[in-house]
């Protein structure tokens, strides 16, 4: 590792917790590798300091900043620019401080999980998926399969925020099939399609309630359905069990979250980091 002097470039985390994050495993990694000069920390941040924080970032000389929760939706307004993708999800997880001190907003998550989709040979154009959840994480996973052609089915246990979500995105996908409905309506949903994209945008199978599923367990997959859970601790969900005992490909977020940390690293650092890497260091932090 290099040294920590007085051209060290600062970038971190900003959210509140984020002593559980494995993201300054993964962003030292990739940096150490490419053997710059970059250190990345984690900042916690309660709610009620964030403008604080964020107003902060120049003046420190900070280049950049992931943010997570509870600070996605509420570091927009105390920025100066939004990428389109952050203004259409309506959450920042990434800020770039650029040499003017000007901050901008992007939303790495959705081209995260596309990029990661590209990777494993999967191409939604086209194809019918069915989104389980309606919270943070599926308005951007619903923002990338609509950009990339896919007919998006949002199920969610409120109807209403299902519907928020899918009314939010239209204007800035106009052209996309975007539909919301109840989760409790999964059954017919599933029968609808042969071989949908399902994925998991809950909470559900996390740690450490490892034993949840969104799926219903006496509720079979469409056939040659392919299943993605955005959770990756841990790693094989009971979601992904019971997918791969009915002989379905299913991938873990794991992915995705390296993926969107890749894109993050090369917004601040201009340089591409290594994705085999990044996704070492967390995999030796036990994942």
């Amino acid at each position: 590792m290099l040294p920590i002097n007085g051209k060290t470039q600062l970038i971190g985390l900003i959210g509140w917790p984020v002593s559980h994050s494995f993201s300054p495993a993964m962003h030292n990694a990739a940096a150490q590798a490419l053997g710059v000069n970059w250190v990345y920390v984690p900042l916690p941040v309660p709610p009620e300091k964030v403008a604080t924080a964020v107003s902060g970032l120049s003046a420190l000389g900070i280049r950049g900043v992931n943010v997570t929760v509870p600070h996605k939706q509420a570091v927009i307004p105390l920025l100066d620019e939004l990428e389109p993708g952050a203004q259409a999800i309506g959450a920042v997880n990434t800020i770039v401080v650029k040499e003017n001190g000007r901050l901008t907003g992007h939303n790495t998550d959705w081209s995260g999980f596309l990029a990661d989709l590209q990777a494993n040979n999967i191409a939604p154009a086209g194809q019918a998926c069915l989104l389980l959840g309606a919270g943070g994480s599926a308005r951007a996973v619903a923002y990338a399969l609509g950009q990339a052609g896919a007919q998006v089915h949002v199920l969610a246990r409120r109807v209403d925020q299902a519907a928020a979500l899918v009314d939010d995105l239209r204007p800035y996908l106009p052209q996309a099939k975007l539909q919301s409905d109840s989760l409790s309506h999964l059954p017919a949903a599933a029968a609808a399609f042969s071989a949908p994209l399902i994925v998991n945008c809950t909470p559900l199978g996390m740690t450490p309630n490892e034993t949840g599923s969104p799926w219903p367990e006496n509720l079979p997959f469409p056939t040659n359905a392919i299943i993605y859970d955005l959770v990756y601790n841990p790693p094989r969900t009971r979601l992904i069990q019971q997918a791969e005992m009915g002989g379905h490909l299913a991938l873990n977020g794991l992915g995705m979250l390296v993926a969107q940390g890749a894109h993050a690293f090369s917004l601040w650092t201009g340089q591409q980091p290594d994705k085999v890497v990044m996704t070492n260091s967390i995999q030796q932090l036990g994942m």
